[in-house]
């Protein structure tokens, strides 16, 4: 069986498919899908489905979604299979469990790309590290579960896989801007920040990969325009490492121009000298010395 939920929702045994065409049938298929392996309980399912406003019938219903899913499992699966439907999808004491290899998830392929990748950035193998991320965010083929309307369960399981969706690309741009490839990333980064206008380590670095590319008022710009949404929407200023990276732009210190020694984690110029490998950038304790990635 090979699941995908890195994208709109996609299930096959074999050449056969087994996604459901109604809504809530897939949304217990997607649960079910993101926690292969583990078993989901009824409770769980019924609040995935319903909310807080399930029907008296809502467990009677939800075994008519499952036995509708395993209908399709078996059909897929054939009658000569040495597995069942039931074997696939299977009652459990406190619910159901979808029981598949690991590497038939996208998911279990891009958390193990990624965290291969991370191992490689925290070595100081920015190059390698790169590629296994790019590797990794190729199996996103667009936002999880683009197809099925999520309940309150789902929705929480699809921020956290944006969350880390996001945070391996700014560990890949990271890599990348300590690999000198700044202007590369500018239409990639450009695109986020529009997308995320209050995320601050994807405006870091695009400030940083604009002044690299010899478009530093773009870079000035680009910070007035956060400051601007942060103190709108939030009351906020710019982070103490974001105001430090705007000064150096400012006084134009040749630092920021420089390809680091892959050892460091970041450019120092702000308060505390602890490495940010994902923004590829760093704080240090006077602002005096700026050594960027």
């Amino acid at each position: 069986m090979e699941i995908a939920v890195l994208g709109p929702l996609n299930a096959r045994v074999g050449p056969a498919s087994v996604v459901p065409s109604a809504p809530k049938p897939r949304q217990v298929l997607a649960l079910l899908a993101l926690n292969r392996g583990n078993p989901v309980g009824v409770s769980a399912l019924v609040d995935e489905l319903w909310g807080d406003r399930p029907p008296r019938s809502a467990e009677a219903t939800l075994h008519t979604y499952v036995k509708q899913l395993r209908r399709m499992i078996g059909s897929a699966l054939g009658p000569d299979h040495v597995l069942g439907p039931k074997d696939v999808l299977r009652r459990v004491p406190v619910g159901y469990r979808l029981d598949a290899p690991p590497d038939a998830m996208d998911v279990s392929r891009f958390e193990r790309l990624a965290s291969a990748g991370r191992a490689a950035l925290e070595a100081g193998a920015d190059a390698e590290g790169s590629e296994l991320l790019v590797s990794a965010l190729r199996l996103w083929r667009g936002p999880a579960l683009a197809d099925v309307s999520p309940g309150p369960v789902l929705r929480a399981e699809v921020l956290r896989l944006e969350e880390l969706r996001l945070t391996a690309l700014e560990e890949r741009f990271g890599a990348e801007l300590r690999l000198g490839r700044h202007r590369a990333l500018l239409g990639e980064l450009t695109a986020l920040a529009s997308r995320y206008p209050l995320h601050e380590s994807l405006h870091a670095q695009l400030m940083l990969a604009l002044h690299r590319s010899g478009r530093s008022w773009q870079s000035l710009e680009l910070f007035r325009g956060l400051r601007r949404v942060l103190s709108d929407e939030l009351g906020l200023e710019p982070s103490v490492r974001v105001r430090q990276l705007h000064e150096a732009i400012l006084r134009g210190d040749t630092s920021l121009d420089a390809i680091r020694d892959h050892s460091d984690g970041g450019w120092s110029g702000a308060a505390q000298g602890h490495p940010d490998r994902a923004s590829g950038w760093r704080g240090a304790a006077t602002g005096a010395h700026v050594v960027m990635p």
